[in-house]
């Protein structure tokens, strides 16, 4: 059996006014945010289904339901964290994550260092170790209407 896994995570939440906006671990200056119980990180998110996928685990929900009050406006980084220590616990190293984000607004391209540095912070990486893109829905659907935020991860762990 091969030391490494690979994951993926998907994610997508909704846009809803007068919520703030955090992707990544970083809080945007917009006048609108994501519907969610916890801060509705939609990156974090997908990279922790991503990790727990990796590892052969639930996803995000079954460790940190939406019902249970503890979680609400919870941030995400802290559930990441947790994701990152339940996998140490297990045996695993993370390698490295490989993101997506799908956002027609707000433009991403000045935040992608900040949004890293807080991602390594998490998860204990390296933000070299970490891919992160942004790209838009070309006007197509849903996301592309500006009515949501999606994010695709992919994460490679070893086993130790």
């Amino acid at each position: 059996m091969t030391p490494f896994r690979i994951g993926h995570g998907y994610d997508i939440h909704r846009i809803v006014p007068d919520r703030p906006l955090v992707l990544g671990g970083v809080t945007f200056d917009t006048a609108y945010g994501l519907a969610g119980h916890s801060d509705a990180d939609v990156l974090t998110h997908a990279i922790c289904d991503a990790l727990l996928g990796a590892a052969g685990l639930p996803d995000i929900g079954h460790f940190f339901p939406n019902t249970e009050p503890a979680y609400k406006d919870i941030d995400s980084q802290v559930l990441l964290r947790r994701v990152a220590n339940e996998l140490r616990d297990r045996g695993y190293a993370i390698v490295n994550l490989d993101v997506s984000v799908i956002a027609e607004k707000p433009l991403l391209f000045g935040h992608i260092a900040e949004m890293k540095a807080a991602l390594a912070q998490s998860t204990g990486l390296s933000s070299e170790s970490i891919g992160l893109k942004a790209t838009t829905n070309e006007g197509v659907g849903a996301l592309g209407h500006g009515e949501a935020i999606a994010a695709h991860a992919v994460a490679l762990i070893q086993k130790l």
